[in-house]
């Protein structure tokens, strides 16, 4: 309730307000990869790179350029969570892009996203794929199980009846749909879906892609529509891997309804589970308001009601006021549709937007920030070691020829001498640290056997073995606990194994540092919190749901199994990822060492060469010692240059991000 004075007075906000945002992301996005490939370009010309290096730049630059943003809507059913998509996402297309009219509920988890490499497309899991034990994850690497209906991108009305299969149902005997697991006499979630001829109506289709070339999805956002709590309590995945893996999870919820029971019950059991952060990436939408758009009150009236619904909602949930927004998508969308100003404000879904921006993605850029300060960050400032070490190198190298002054062929000879023993001794020291390199490889090994997927697999079967004879809840919880103890215990041999072989190198590069004035580097850390966390996490996430009323009421071997096997998938998953995040350690833990030992090499066998050309020839002595002197300089230039790479990425993040 906006006066058009009042919004004449204040900014006017873009009526994609997050769509302007993810495109200043992108392009933030792109400068980091501008970054990487100037630093690539610039070590390769300069002779300072190594092959396990440009791998990692390359790997970086993939994850960059592949980044994905995920946000997905919670809701139960009719509470206009698809009407919201389209209000806030694809408002552009001035109609609804997804199927939101009355009695046109989606009925399958959906994923909106853009694979440039696949042409417009609807893709289809079938129902019937549930009756196997393959996870959707996997089902993504099996074209042949879906079914792909192209998308006429000339024709809106041809894609929006292609859109309708999303919506699409069908009658199927109790039996039938018991042995889905989508259905049981006893379950209140799923009397609703009993038909009066005693069949069961269940959806057609398991999961749905819409492979869509949106301007915000080639940007790299991915939108997840799910159903209501039916389907989150039959699909282990949208709980134990799609919810948590999201940036950011909208929990939709109707003004005209309120908090219901089984709203109460997704939000306990599979909202708050996938965000154990206090209110982190979490966001409440109290969706229709326009029903309490009464034109007989005053807008004070009006704003009241609203204040109110929204402190009971939070009060109920259980979570602070500022996480709860109050829209209509309904008017919002028909705002933008018609570039009414006055309705997109009232309808409140320009301050969702503004929310959505603000929340999500400064914490994804700090994210990637980190990561490329923690992958790229090591290497530049190995390779301005390097450099220094050069830049050492010939000032020394300069002094000892001015300090011959005149013809001093005993002097030369002299100093041929002594770099001759110092480069024996290093030669030996060499001798040693291939020995030491090889009693390090077998510590990697061993660190990497701990982390691998068949160690993980003899944990797993262990659990499974224990729930063989008895596929009910409380044999999964016991199933449960012996997995994840086992998992840590893995973790915690493998933290002891990290720490032995950290030291180890550390001993190397002192021992370097001591005798042969190496430049002393800190060993980088290789920390395994990040994934006992996301094991922890796993296992409040599992708990959460096998407490569920759902799992309690449908003890079918189909759930219990189905549910296990979808557990030690994303457990597996996090173990996999562990081992290649250490194997890359014990590459970059040994990468500037190895750098500097070579480099330290090269310098001692140049100074010798330049040592024997002055003693066979004094008169080009000042030609050397010029010679030189260009050198340092265009070393010292290069040293800028490198420094100012260091200063790039490091620099802060815009307070504005």
């Amino acid at each position: 309730m906006i006066s058009a004075q009042q919004l004449t007075e204040r900014p006017r906000l873009s009526i994609n307000e997050f769509s302007r945002r993810l495109g200043d992301y992108k392009r933030w996005r792109d400068e980091l990869i501008e970054i990487i490939n100037e630093y690539q370009t610039w070590v390769e010309s300069h002779g300072l790179a190594s092959g396990d290096e440009n791998l990692q730049l390359y790997e970086l630059i993939d994850a960059l350029r592949s980044d994905k943003l995920t946000i997905a809507l919670v809701a139960e059913f009719s509470r206009g969570k698809t009407e919201l998509i389209n209000a806030i996402f694809f408002a552009d297309y001035r109609q609804r892009l997804l199927p939101s009219e009355a009695g046109r509920t989606t009925l399958c988890p959906t994923e909106l996203r853009y694979d440039e490499n696949e042409p417009p497309c609807l893709k289809l899991l079938p129902i019937e794929t549930r009756k196997t034990p393959t996870a959707i994850a996997e089902y993504r690497r099996t074209p042949s199980a879906w079914t792909v209906m192209p998308l006429d991108l000339d024709s809106p009305k041809k894609m929006a009846e292609t859109f309708q299969q999303i919506t699409k149902s069908k009658s199927v005997s109790a039996h039938q749909a018991e042995a889905l697991g989508l259905f049981h006499p006893r379950a209140e979630a799923t009397a609703y879906l009993l038909n009066s001829d005693g069949t069961v109506q269940i959806p057609v289709w398991r999961h749905a892609i819409i492979n869509y070339p949106h301007a915000l999805l080639k940007q790299g956002l991915i939108v997840l529509d799910t159903p209501g709590l039916n389907s989150l309590g039959t699909e282990p995945e949208l709980t134990l891997s799609m919810l948590p893996n999201a940036q950011a999870v909208l929990f939709v919820l109707a003004a005209d309804t309120g908090v219901t029971k089984t709203d109460f019950e997704v939000w306990t059991n599979h909202v708050c589970p996938a965000r154990t952060g206090k209110d982190s990436g979490r966001l409440v939408v109290l969706n229709k308001i326009d029903a309490l758009w009464d034109e007989m009150s005053n807008e004070t009236a009006v704003a009241t009601a609203i204040a109110k619904q929204i402190q009971e909602t939070a009060r109920i949930l259980g979570t602070g006021k500022n996480q709860v927004l109050a829209v209509s998508a309904q008017k919002g969308l028909l705002g933008k549709i018609k570039m009414d100003y006055a309705l997109i404000e009232r309808s409140g879904i320009p301050a969702l937007e503004s929310r959505l921006s603000s929340d999500i993605l400064p914490a994804r850029k700090e994210l990637l920030r980190e990561r490329m300060i923690h992958d790229i960050g090591s290497m530049v400032e190995t390779t301005n070691a390097m450099i220094e070490a050069r830049v050492k190198a010939v000032l020394d190298q300069i002094q000892e020829l001015q300090a011959l002054g005149s013809d001093n062929r005993d002097a030369v000879q002299d100093l041929v001498n002594r770099l001759r023993d110092e480069k024996q001794r290093y030669d030996q020291t060499l001798v040693s640290f291939q020995q030491t390199r090889a009693v390090l490889s077998d510590q990697v090994k061993i660190l990497l056997d701990y982390l691998s997927v068949e160690a993980f697999d003899v944990v797993a079967g262990k659990a499974r073995q224990g729930m063989s004879e008895s596929w009910t809840t409380p044999g999964l919880r016991e199933s449960m606990k012996s997995l994840f103890d086992g998992a840590l215990e893995v973790m915690e041999k493998t933290n002891k194994q990290t720490l032995q072989i950290r030291s180890l190198v550390q001993s190397i590069y002192g021992k370097f540092h001591s005798e042969h004035g190496l430049a002393k580097i800190k060993p980088v850390n290789f920390s395994l919190l990040p994934y006992r966390s996301r094991l922890q996490k796993l296992y409040e996430e599992a708990e959460s749901f096998r407490n569920s009323p759902m799992m309690i009421i449908m003890e079918q071997h189909f759930v219990v199994q189905k549910f296990f096997a979808t557990l030690v998938d994303q457990a597996r998953e996090i173990f996999s990822e562990c081992n290649a995040a250490a194997r890359t350690w014990s590459k970059a833990i040994m990468a500037p060492i190895l750098s500097q030992v070579r480099e330290h090499k090269i310098l001692m066998d140049q100074r010798l060469e330049n040592l024997k050309k002055v003693h066979e020839n004094f008169d080009h002595l000042d030609d050397r010692i010029s010679e030189l002197e260009s050198n340092r300089q265009n070393l010292e230039n290069q040293q800028l240059v490198i420094r100012n790479m260091l200063r790039k990425i490091n620099q802060p993040l815009p307070t504005d991000c």
